[in-house]
Formats: structure tokens, C-alpha cells, sequence
């Protein structure tokens, strides 16, 4: 069980180390590493995506949690926890240490702007991915399996009202996009 965990701490550090953007940025690499390396199923991976945007904290900490839980209980919550979050800490005591001429140099700034376009095309493949999942259950791009006999129409009127309520409503807040997700998918799920 050693070696188990060892070995999920440390594709959680890698993870980590090269994930720019933020926690959706991270899903591309943790579809790679966790699913194609066989620790879990896609299904399950789409799972750990919602719970963790729903619940309070960092989406890459919340599903670096949820899926080291899954696997080995709370030494793998420790270890997967602890693999992704490391990275960003020994990052920032080095920047700290060099200061903030290493910040506003030429190089640094040049790599950021490369960045940016990468870190956009994974948030935005990620969305896609879901978007299809959410309302054909049966595809999944992982495997080239494409079965669109499954159409989940109330996930697609759920997410028809609540872009029409934030295109009309600017003031809703994230929270309340959340609560009224929740309540959409309780009331379209019991009644239909």
C-alpha cells in the first residue's frame, strides 16, 4: 500500500507542478494519469468534478481529496492532498526567495503570455467534454466511444435556464448559480 500511495503523490505533485490556470487546467492531466492509467473510470472522474466545484475550496484540492479518499481512505486523501498542493508552495517560497525582479523579468512575463493560450484551450476542451457528458451519459472520448442513444434532456433544460439567468441577471452570484442548479436538478429529476 506504500508503494500505492507513493506512486499517487507523486502523479498528484506532477499534477500539480504543471498545471497553470487554475483547477479546470488540471483536469486534462488527471484524465490522463488517473483514468488512462487505469485508478478510475471517466464516470467517476465527471463525478469528482461536480462535487468538487460544489463544495467549499480549491476545485484542485477538493478533487485531489475526493479522489485519494476513493482510493486508499484518508492516507491517499494525505497523499494526493499533499502531491498537488506541494508544488505550489516550494514554487512560491522560490519566487519569494528570488524576489520580484525574477517576477518582472522579460523571460518570466514572456512565458505567462505563452501560457495563457494553453491554459484557455484546457479549460475550454475540459467544458466540452462535460457539456457532452452531461447530456449524452453514453459518450465517452476517452475510449472514442460515441453512443448518443442516451439524451439527457433535463440536464440541457437545466443548463439552457440557468445560462438564460446569467445573461439576464449580472448580479446572481456564483453561490446562488449553485443553490439554484441544485434546486432545478431536485425539482427535474422528482417530477419527471
Amino acid at each position: 500500500m506504500l508503494l500505492e500511495l507513493i506512486s499517487l503523490f507523486w502523479i498528484f505533485f506532477k499534477i500539480g507542478l504543471f498545471t497553470f490556470g487554475g483547477g479546470y487546467a488540471m483536469i486534462p492531466l488527471i484524465q490522463q494519469e488517473l483514468v488512462g492509467g487505469g485508478y478510475i473510470e471517466a464516470d467517476l472522474l465527471y463525478d469528482f468534478i461536480g462535487i468538487s466545484e460544489s463544495t467549499p475550496g480549491p476545485v484542485a484540492i477538493n478533487m485531489a481529496t475526493f479522489i485519494g479518499m476513493n482510493q486508499y481512505g484518508i492516507l491517499g486523501a494525505v497523499a494526493t492532498t499533499l502531491g498537488v498542493a506541494l508544488p505550489s508552495f516550494i514554487i512560491i517560497l522560490l519566487i519569494a526567495s528570488l524576489g520580484s525582479k525574477f517576477i518582472e523579468s522579460k523571460g518570466v512575463g514572456m512565458a505567462f503570455k505563452g501560457l495563457k493560450p494553453a491554459v484557455i484551450g484546457l479549460i475550454f476542451s475540459v467544458s466540452v467534454v462535460l457539456i457532452f457528458h452531461a447530456i449524452f451519459p453514453l459518450i465517452h472520448f476517452d475510449r472514442f466511444h460515441f453512443d448518443f442513444s442516451v439524451f439527457n434532456w433535463k440536464t440541457l433544460i437545466i443548463m439552457f435556464l440557468i445560462l438564460i439567468v446569467t445573461v439576464f441577471y449580472k448580479k446572481i452570484s456564483p453561490i446562488q448559480i449553485i443553490l439554484l442548479s441544485a434546486v432545478l436538478g431536485i425539482v427535474m429529476y422528482a417530477i419527471f
